[in-house]
């Protein structure tokens, strides 16, 4: 097992962490876990490889806490947060803040997987930088309210919040929102709104 390929899972739910433990390893990873924040601030020190998966809630310190303190102690182990459906405005602040993904309860194993292979493939030296290009090609081609919409999205309001400001139904804004993503690529929400950031859509 190379260190490359280590998982740290964060979670206060132990048969949470007990269950992404059993997956992660099963797919070949090598996995330690922590039942907070805190207890993994603990030992950072002495980690120098591999990726985060942790809960954005957690008693004590929630993920995005714990992403500034790992800014601050100059630690960049990629980070892929696991969120609620209302936690999705912290995820996207997280995101803003550098965590690499996050992904929306209740989420397909192979989603995790696929992410978790990702981030740590463009974390290895030498990997290709993101190319911004395509994305700023996709804007040019968005309607002016699918790009209201997708401001919205990004800037991590709710359906309800983005139809109530723009006087139009959470439905339609559903539409939109999938229209986007099927003119940019996107294959996640998640993935929509690293593709807008990365390109400086904010």
């Amino acid at each position: 097992m190379t260190t490359d390929a280590l998982v740290h899972v964060i979670d206060d739910d132990e048969a949470m962490r007990d269950s992404l433990s059993f997956l992660l390893e099963s797919a070949g990873f090598e996995t330690r876990t922590y039942d907070s924040a805190r207890v993994f601030l603990e030992g950072v020190a002495i980690i120098s490889s591999g990726c985060i998966v942790t809960d954005v809630r957690m008693p004590g310190m929630n993920g995005l806490e714990m992403c500034r303190h790992l800014k601050a102690l100059h630690i960049d182990l990629p980070i892929i947060m696991i969120t609620g459906h209302g936690d999705v405005a912290l995820a996207v602040e997280a995101m803003k803040a550098g965590v690499a993904d996050f992904l929306e309860k209740p989420f397909d194993d192979e989603a995790l997987l696929r992410a978790i292979r990702s981030v740590l493939a463009q974390a290895r030296p030498g990997a290709p930088p993101h190319n911004s290009g395509p994305f700023q090609a996709f804007l040019a081609s968005l309607s002016p309210r699918e790009t209201e919409v997708l401001r919205g999205v990004v800037d991590g309001k709710a359906n309800k919040v983005i139809a109530f400001e723009l006087g139009i139904s959470p439905r339609t804004v559903e539409v939109y929102r999938a229209n986007v993503m099927t003119k940019t690529g996107a294959s996640s929400l998640s993935q929509l709104i690293r593709m807008a950031l990365t390109a400086g859509f904010a």
